[in-house]
């Protein structure tokens, strides 16, 4: 059997923790043919020190520059037919780069394969922690088969597509896997499979991932405003509309108190609306876990979409005030690379 040079590269920031997880996961795979690269981001911790403990080549940015520049410098030195991506806070099933690679050898119009976690974090050290996994673990359930978006947490592509697309925009920091994916589904078809799995150690402080939800979501404004072919925004569905019931419900909530108990149904109805949105994903969580960290999930889909919602508002208002901001997504590497 064909076992072509597989690079696997990991851009990391300050994962010291996870980092030795993640790479003794590739120390345990399967396939056989591997080249292992970790990109550090100028980390004031100690990944360094573990990465050189695993035997990576080791490569740093100048500066700190994001994931997407760290990729793009790991997609430089490799020297594999494939390039696998994995972020520094995930773990490898031990078939996942064996998987990925079978996928790709499949069908030459597949350009890039993304993987999905497991609904228990890598790290099991927060309730937030928790609930964050099993929100993203369903909705990439949710989204497996063909997708017109890329998820780079566990991403495999061959090099020869990765060179005719070009680089990660490193301009574009957290919302880069979607002008990537834009760019690949013109030519290539993307697909999310459940063969290519991993264990993610989400955020467990709260303060951070309010930071990166409402940074992304803001940020996603002048990427649907721009370029409508982007997949998502209102368009998507349940899960942009249950932010707005959510927004809707608190902001209703005065109603009663100041006009009388009538209005009561205003905020029910609301409520009622957010909490049918993602009635699937509640059933999940109760399969998963039971009702009654169930109720702690619900509060905190509430409150997290809720920071979605008024960092939509916070885009839409940047949009109209910054000509900066409106051409974010309108420069020449983005169209062009």
């Amino acid at each position: 059997m064909n076992s072509p040079l597989v690079s696997v590269i990991v851009p990391n920031y300050n994962y010291g923790r996870a980092l030795g997880l993640c790479l003794e996961s590739i120390r345990r795979q399967t396939y056989p043919n591997l080249e292992l690269l970790v990109v550090d981001d100028c980390s004031t911790d100690n990944s360094v020190a573990v990465a050189e403990s695993y035997g990576a080549r080791v490569l740093r940015t100048p500066v700190n520059s994001g994931p997407a520049a760290a990729r793009n410098v790991g997609a430089a030195h490799a020297a594999g037919e494939i390039l696998f991506f994995i972020d520094s806070d995930v773990a490898a099933k031990p078939d996942a780069v064996a998987n990925a690679v079978e996928l790709l050898a499949a069908d030459p119009a597949i350009g890039a394969v993304c993987g999905n976690y497991d609904p228990v974090p890598l790290v099991r050290d927060s309730l937030l922690e928790e609930y964050r996994c099993l929100q993203q673990s369903y909705w990439l359930i949710a989204d497996e088969g063909r997708i017109m978006t890329l998820y780079t947490a566990l991403l495999a592509v061959p090099a020869r597509v990765f060179a005719e697309i070009g680089p990660f925009n490193p301009k574009l920091r957290e919302t880069e896997n979607a002008d990537y994916g834009l760019r690949l589904a013109q030519r290539y078809q993307i697909w999310l499979s459940p063969r290519v799995r991993g264990v993610h150690d989400h955020d467990h402080e709260l303060s951070v991932l309010v930071r990166k939800v409402f940074t992304r979501t803001a940020l996603h404004i002048p990427m649907y405003a721009n370029k409508p072919e982007f997949p998502g925004g209102l368009r998507s569905g349940p899960r942009a509309w249950v932010s707005v019931a959510a927004l809707l419900a608190v902001l209703t909530l005065a109603l009663p108190v100041l006009f009388g108990a009538a209005l009561l149904p205003v905020p029910l109805a609301a409520l009622v609306a957010f909490l049918l949105g993602d009635l699937p994903m509640y059933r999940f969580v109760a399969r998963e876990r039971g009702p009654l960290f169930l109720v702690y999930f619900a509060a905190m889909h509430l409150f997290l979409n809720l920071v979605i919602a008024v960092a939509a508002l916070c885009g839409v208002l940047a949009w109209l005030a910054s000509r900066r901001f409106r051409g974010l997504y309108d420069r020449a590497e983005v169209a062009t690379r």
